[in-house]
């Protein structure tokens, strides 16, 4: 019998939620998504030496300010981390534009062209790209006018029913609705409830917003995400996508058992309502206090982590133009 990961990947694809080559390389996803917590991760792994000091030294011949040689230098580690990991998986990579633009529809724009722009260079097509967004209504406006451009957008940081909708209506091609960081939540607010995997309030949005999409046959991708159990997993099985660490996918390969098929399109259909406006939007995540608390705590997250890496690759990048200014005295 089939372990139950290679019987899952015959009902979701599976994605590979790291930035660790030799996990995807062990795994083989068809698709991997980062972030800047994962690609941090890797550089902080010391793996990557060689290719952080090439871009160092590329940017440092061609970018004005240290700012905008670190920002550069990210943009371009992110799309060379992007462009490896695409050798190891038939699929996309998502990449993910700066949390820091969250709020910000045309920096977010600008930043997403710009990273396109450099997968381009390298010779990736934008079939193999997806680029990622968080949920707010700025991200999902930003995520609209890139699907009309042909840069198709993977929209992260979902834990509220409302964000999953205004992205299917914005035509976004997929979605990450996260799952463990939704009980992270509940269980801080109350430590003495336990609950089965199925009845997880993580799960169950994600099952709510699956049905939904394909009740209303919007063609949008639901990506399971953040997930803190097997269990969490098997309860979405057939789901379109689920992404999944490298932990998890290690239990999922080492399981046996019959996995069931939990999520399927029932083909009961209904009509789209009117789109939700802004106002909508803000009120139905306004009332929801854990969406409202954990898309915050995401992207402050997410930013604390490019702060670092921006930080580290300053230190670097400072040291590199140290060196070279010493070098050219010494030749005068």
């Amino acid at each position: 019998m089939a372990n139950l990961l290679e019987q899952l990947k015959q009902q979701s694809t599976v994605v590979a939620d790291t930035g660790d080559l030799d996990a995807i390389r062990r795994f083989a996803p068809q698709d991997a998504t980062t972030n800047p917590s994962l690609i941090l991760k890797a550089v902080q792994s010391g793996k990557y030496d060689a290719q952080v000091q090439a871009i160092l030294h590329e940017v440092r011949d061609h970018a004005g300010t240290l700012d905008e040689a670190v920002d550069e230098a990210c943009d371009r580690l992110v799309v060379a981390m992007g462009a490896m990991i695409l050798e190891h998986v038939p699929g996309r990579v998502s990449t993910e534009v700066n949390a820091r633009l969250s709020f910000d529809t045309k920096a977010s724009l600008a930043k997403a062209r710009r990273l396109v722009e450099l997968y381009e260079q390298a010779g990736i097509t934008r079939d193999r790209i997806l680029i990622k967004l968080a949920s707010t209504w700025e991200g999902i406006r930003a995520a609209e006018e890139l699907e009309r451009e042909g840069i198709e957008c993977n929209l992260t940081l979902i834990f509220n029913f409302a964000q999953a909708r205004a992205c299917a209506e914005a035509g976004a091609f997929l979605i990450s609705p996260f799952v463990g960081r939704i009980l992270d939540w509940y269980r801080k607010a109350d430590a003495t409830q336990d609950y089965a995997p199925v009845d997880e309030p993580g799960v169950q949005s994600v099952q709510r917003i699956y049905r939904y999409f394909r009740r209303l046959e919007y063609p949008t991708v639901v990506m399971g995400a953040s997930f803190r159990n097997v269990g969490e997993i098997l309860a979405l099985a057939g789901c379109d996508r689920l992404t999944i660490s490298p932990g998890l996918l290690e239990e999922l390969a080492a399981a046996e058992g019959t996995l069931d098929t939990v999520l399927a399109d029932s083909g009961e259909r209904e009509p789209r309502p009117a789109a939700l406006s802004e106002a909508q939007f803000r009120w139905e995540l306004n009332e929801d206090a854990m969406a409202t608390e954990k898309l915050a705590e995401g992207i402050r997250g997410f930013e604390a982590d490019q702060l670092k890496l921006e930080a580290l690759l300053r230190e670097q990048l400072a040291s590199i133009q140290r060196s070279g200014s010493n070098s050219s005295g010494a030749r005068a």
